[in-house]
């Protein structure tokens, strides 16, 4: 059987390769455990310098979390297993963050969810042009998780600061950015072109990360234009509050031309109600200064806990991934008919 997540050392690198095509290596339990397992063996091994992560998929570098064979242990009774995974991933997520060494992830295709989790906690996030990514959980019924509700609101943009109100513009969206949009948001810290990559891999093996990037970077204009940031003022305007009535409130107003506002609403419109409620209250949570990455780490499972057990997540699986009809049944319909009290309730501050 081949494994889902290839460990090897190249040179002074210990290499992590992504290995489930099937599944667009969305990560299941064993592909987290065995990422967990290397980074533990790696942390004090002095032959290992350096960590790169990459991807078997030519097109994909990890689809995300394998929310849906969650979505099948809850439908069978078994919230354990559900539990078990987020708790696990959310460690891995953690591990990534505090690990004493470069740790380089190359997202060269599709990076979704939980895919930015095993990248975006690293020192190094290179992207090629091939790159797009987003957090869509608000269309299955969940929140952005591992990690990202509190990185995406605590990582300099290219405005040279954090921008909270970007951070939840992409959260509670779930915007696809480009290459050059991860750049502009901070998520990506370089960008290699696509066709320089394998000479920039064997280049960090021969060299070190810095060599290589100093030899194969290039300036991020070059990875195209960003989206993100043309809607950026859009976004500080509307997204700016902490709670989802603030949120859908400024929704009318601010200085948003006609188009912006057909695309919020667009990009709003497969979003569980539930789903906008609390993701609001975990993007306020974990969006204050005193709040680590763990704290946000623990804000995102005690929300998710309560989504997971709540029937519009299995629906909204069910949609998206099982029936693939994007015909979500939400309960309740609308955003005025949730109480955010349980959310406001369930997060460290």
């Amino acid at each position: 059987m081949t494994d889902s997540v290839i460990k090897d050392v190249s040179g002074r690198t210990g290499r992590l390769t992504l290995n489930r095509p099937k599944a667009l290596n969305s990560l299941d339990l064993p592909m987290v455990r065995r990422v967990r397992e290397a980074l533990a063996a790696w942390r004090d091994d002095d032959a290992v310098e350096q960590v790169v992560v990459v991807s078997e998929h030519p097109k994909a570098f990890c689809a995300g979390g394998d929310v849906r064979q969650v979505r099948d242990a809850q439908v069978a009774g078994n919230s354990a297993e559900g539990d078990a995974f987020f708790s696990e991933e959310y460690e891995m997520n953690a591990a990534i963050a505090e690990f004493p060494k470069p740790y380089v992830a190359v997202i060269d295709g599709i990076a979704m969810g939980g895919g930015l989790g095993v990248s975006l906690h690293g020192s190094h996030r290179v992207v090629t042009e091939r790159a797009s990514a987003a957090m869509p959980e608000m269309a299955i019924g969940f929140v952005p998780d591992v990690g990202i509700s509190w990185f995406s609101q605590h990582v300099d943009t290219a405005s040279g600061h954090p921008e909270p109100a970007i951070a939840r513009f992409l959260g509670l969206t779930g915007y696809r950015l480009n290459a050059a949009d991860l750049l502009w948001a901070g998520w990506a810290t370089h960008f290699v072109p696509q066709d320089s990559l394998e000479n920039f891999l064997r280049a960090v093996d021969a060299d070190g990360i810095e060599a290589a990037l100093d030899e194969f970077a290039r300036d991020h204009s070059e990875a195209g234009e960003s989206n993100l940031a043309a809607f950026a003022p859009c976004a500080r305007q509307i997204f700016g509050f902490d709670t989802w009535r603030e949120i859908e409130n400024a929704l009318d107003g601010g200085k948003c031309s006609g188009e912006e506002r057909r695309v919020i609403n667009d990009l709003l419109r497969s979003a569980a109600p539930t789903s906008l409620v609390a993701g609001a209250e975990l993007y306020a949570a974990n969006a204050a200064e005193g709040v680590d990455l763990r704290t946000g780490l623990r804000n995102e499972y005690a929300i998710g806990r309560i989504l997971r057990h709540d029937p519009n997540f299995a629906e909204g699986v069910r949609a998206v991934l099982v029936d693939k009809d994007r015909n979500a049944q939400w309960q309740p319909k609308t955003t005025g008919e949730v109480d955010a009290t349980p959310y406001r309730e369930a997060v460290e501050k």
